[in-house]
């Protein structure tokens, strides 16, 4: 139960971080790419549309990578299954 609960700490930690660096990430690239100049205190209508567009295309690629991590865990899970079950099925 300690090393379970020790165990969820640090997981939930580490996605802590992750979340802040992509937080991070997305800032800076949307903001060095987007925004150019530096006369108002304000951005102008283009900046807000590149930012925009920019954070959108970003999570949306972060959520696809996401995705395409979670199917290749499950397929690496499954073979790592069947390959148990025909050792297992193979020696009786």
């Amino acid at each position: 139960p300690h090393q379970q609960q020790a165990f969820m700490k640090n997981l939930e930690q580490m996605q802590m971080k992750d979340s802040l660096t992509m937080y991070n990430n997305l800032v800076e690239r949307c903001f060095e790419g987007c925004v150019f100049s530096f006369r108002s205190k304000v951005l102008d209508s283009s900046e807000i549309s590149c930012i925009e567009n920019c954070a959108g295309r970003y999570v949306k690629m972060t959520q696809r990578v996401g995705l395409r991590f979670a199917e290749h865990q499950a397929m690496q899970q499954k073979r790592a299954a069947d390959a148990a079950a025909a050792a297992a099925g193979g020696t009786v």
